[in-house]
């Protein structure tokens, strides 16, 4: 099969098809239902945030999306068609190839550019390497052949391979994923390679700005019970939005205790772990994956059961069940019941559960702010008061 240049198309199926099935097999393997219900998730994704948001919805959760980044239109990228241009008047030995999405744009936004033939005519007599599967079935999708992949899915294995050929005094292209990886550049260099790149996408700011505050509230105010990152801007983007608002230590303090992160791959995770935050990432480094691994981590967090006097109680997110009566809490009444439950049975002082409650000033409010919780619980009888002490879980 050929497409209308004469060059060899292989099947779309042979390779992407794989890749996106694993993907989706992934996330159907995730319990479905919902098993989310009662929990909120912040969503910082720009591009496919749709398919993060169904996936959590139909599981029950209520999402919080507020882009942190967007792609730059790529009608309007002249980086990219600068980039291009510069690498046809270089043709390359190798180029190194990232990302699926990535190598897609950048061969569309050479058509749009009327560089579509040149480009395909230098990269025809390149060793094509690709650092998964996905970037693999999109390179052959095009009709083009890849020189080799990357065992781990990794730009530093896919970089390797470039210096396992031999790249002393040879001129290499890489397409880049969002950001420079200039660890991985200076290896090329090191090694003796004439390197040039490629940014197919760019990340620009947002478009309503307003939506990125209301979700920095939510962090900081631990109204959330994770935050998604897909993409290593979008940490910066949400850190730099904070700052704007002076919220971005509070911001940090609260993913690092409070709001856990959950990120799709190790790249992605890079800055949160220069933050000092510790996000949970799935062994795969797949949008499918993401979801599954943020379904097990609040299903086994974020869910908790308690025998009291007066029967089990039952708490999952914001949700509260009990004697079949399933209840919302607010956020002050959430933070103090869960206080309660880490010690079922203990007397908790005025002292310790102030400290759930930032906004209340004196213990009157810690009164008021205990009234509403014993009003919003299906039993109010399930908080005692010890006198002169504090307040305990009725088990």
């Amino acid at each position: 099969m050929s497409d209308p240049t004469g060059r060899a198309a292989h099947p779309p199926t042979a390779w992407s098809g794989r890749a996106e099935t694993d993907e989706l097999e992934t996330a159907r393997a995730a319990p479905t239902g919902p098993v989310l219900r009662g929990f909120r998730i912040g969503v910082t994704s720009d591009r496919r945030s749709a398919d993060l948001i169904d996936a959590f919805e139909r599981r029950g959760a209520e999402v919080l999306h507020a882009p942190a980044v967007r792609i730059a239109p790529i009608e309007q990228d002249e980086h990219l068609v600068a980039d291009t241009r510069a690498i046809i008047a270089h043709p390359p030995d190798v180029v190194v190839v990232t990302t699926a999405y990535g190598w897609r744009r950048w061969v569309e936004g050479a058509d749009a550019a009327g560089l579509g033939d040149e480009l395909a005519a230098v990269l025809d007599r390149a060793a094509i390497l690709v650092r998964g599967p996905k970037a693999r079935g999109a390179v052959r999708a095009s009709g083009h052949d890849d020189a080799g992949i990357a065992a781990d899915e990794r730009t530093s294995s896919t970089v390797g391979l470039a210096l396992e050929r031999g790249v002393a005094g040879r001129t290499v292209a890489v397409q880049l994923h969002g950001h420079e990886d200039v660890e991985q550049l200076e290896r090329l260099r090191a090694a003796g390679a004439t390197v040039f790149t490629v940014a197919p996408y760019r990340w620009v700011r947002p478009t309503d700005e307003s939506r990125l505050g209301r979700l920095v509230a939510a962090v900081a105010a631990r109204e959330l019970d994770v935050v998604t990152f897909t993409s290593a801007p979008a940490v910066d983007g949400l850190v730099s939005a904070a700052a704007q608002l002076g919220m971005d230590g509070v911001l940090v303090e609260a993913l690092r205790c409070g709001v856990p992160a959950a990120a799709v791959g190790p790249v992605t995770a890079a800055p949160l772990v220069d933050l000092g935050v510790t996000p949970v990432v799935p062994q795969r480094y797949r949008m499918g994956a993401l979801v599954r691994t943020v379904v097990e981590h609040l299903t086994t967090h974020g869910v908790a059961e308690v025998a009291t006097a007066l029967g089990p109680l039952v708490v999952q997110g914001a949700h509260v069940t009990f004697a079949g009566e399933t209840v919302a809490l607010p956020r002050g009444a959430r933070a103090m019941l869960a206080a309660l439950i880490s010690q079922p049975g203990a007397v908790l002082t005025r002292e310790r559960l102030l400290d759930e409650l930032p906004d209340a000033e004196n213990e009157h409010a810690l009164d008021m702010a205990m009234s509403r919780l014993r009003a919003a619980l299906p039993d109010r009888r399930l908080v005692q008061t010890v006198v002169r002490r504090g307040y305990r879980l009725n088990v």
